[in-house]
C-alpha cells in the first residue's frame, strides 16, 4: 500500500483550501480530487490552474483524480462534452504527478458492447496522458452494479490503461464477498476506496457513508484481500455523511484516520 488517501467528497461542506490542510495537519499521505472541486472553483471566479496551484502548495500527493461520469452510453453533444471534461481531467491529474484517474459507471441501462467500446475510447484518452483509468460500479445502478458486471464490461474492452476501482461501500452493498476477489488478477484492480456501510442502508441511498468500524463491512477480510492480490496503491477514503458535515472538518478527518490505521 503506497499509503491513505482523503477523498474531498468526505469533507463536502468544507472549502477545498481547508480540507487540503486539515488532510495534511491530521496525518493524510495523499487527497483525492472531484471534477466538482475544479466546477466549484469556476463558480468562485476562478480557474483551474488557480486548483491546481493550491493542491501543490498543500505539498500532499494526489491519488486520484476524478472525472464527471455518464460517457458509457451518453450520445451526441453531451457525448462531446463528457470526453472533453474526460481529456482535462487526465491532463490535470497528470500536471498534478497523479497516475490515476476514476469513474462512476452510468447509473441506468445500456448495451454491454456500447459500454466496452467507450470504455475503449476513454482508455485511450487515459493512455494518452499517461494516466490510468478506474472505472468504479455502483451498487445502487440499475444495470452494473456488481463486481461481475463490471468485469464483464472491463474485460469485453479489455484496454491496458482501464481497471477496476473497489469501493467496500458498493461491494458491501451489492452482496460481494472478499473470497469474490480469488479469480481477480492483480493486474484488473486500478484503485481502491473505502467506507463502512450503516446496518439501515435502504435501496437507492447511497449515504450516509461511515467511519471504519461504525457499519458492517468487515474491513479487516477486505483489507487483507486487497493486500493479497498485491494492491500497492492508496487507499482513499470517501466517506460522504450529511451529519458529519456539520462537525468539525479537522475532528472528522482525525478520527477515520485513526479508525482506520486501528484495521490495517
Amino acid at each position: 500500500m503506497t499509503g491513505l488517501a482523503l477523498h474531498t467528497w468526505t469533507l463536502d461542506s468544507t472549502p477545498l483550501g481547508d480540507v487540503l490542510r486539515v488532510a495534511r495537519a491530521t496525518g493524510w499521505d495523499a487527497i483525492e480530487l472531484r471534477r466538482v472541486d475544479f466546477e466549484r472553483a469556476v463558480e468562485r471566479g476562478e480557474t483551474a490552474d488557480d486548483v491546481l496551484a493550491l493542491v501543490r502548495q498543500s505539498r500532499l500527493a494526489v491519488a486520484c483524480v476524478g472525472v464527471a461520469f455518464g460517457w458509457m452510453w451518453a450520445e451526441g453533444a453531451e457525448r462531446h462534452r463528457l470526453l472533453r471534461v474526460f481529456g482535462e481531467q487526465c491532463a490535470r491529474a497528470a500536471g498534478l504527478g497523479c497516475a490515476t484517474v476514476m469513474s462512476p459507471v452510468d447509473k441506468g441501462k445500456g448495451s454491454v458492447r456500447q459500454a466496452a467500446a467507450s470504455l475503449r475510447e476513454v482508455g485511450d484518452l487515459a493512455a494518452a496522458a499517461r494516466v490510468r483509468l478506474a472505472v468504479e460500479f455502483n451498487s445502487q445502478a440499475d444495470q452494473l452494479a456488481s463486481l461481475e458486471r463490471i468485469r464483464e464490461v472491463l474485460a469485453l474492452a479489455a484496454h491496458p490503461a482501464c481497471g477496476l476501482l473497489l469501493d467496500t461501500y458498493h461491494l458491501q452493498r451489492s452482496g460481494a464477498r472478499p473470497r469474490d476477489l480469488d479469480d481477480v488478477a492483480p493486474s484488473e484492480i486500478s484503485y481502491v476506496q473505502y467506507s463502512d456501510v450503516p446496518a439501515s442502508a435502504g435501496p437507492g441511498e447511497i449515504m450516509p457513508r461511515l467511519t471504519p468500524g461504525r457499519g458492517i463491512v468487515p474491513f479487516k477480510e477486505w483489507f487483507g484481500a486487497f493486500a493479497a492480490k498485491g494492491y500497492q496503491g492508496y487507499l482513499s477514503y470517501e466517506a460522504p455523511d450529511p451529519a458529519a458535515w456539520t462537525r468539525p472538518a479537522d475532528a472528522v478527518a482525525r478520527e477515520a484516520l485513526t479508525a482506520t490505521r486501528a484495521l490495517l
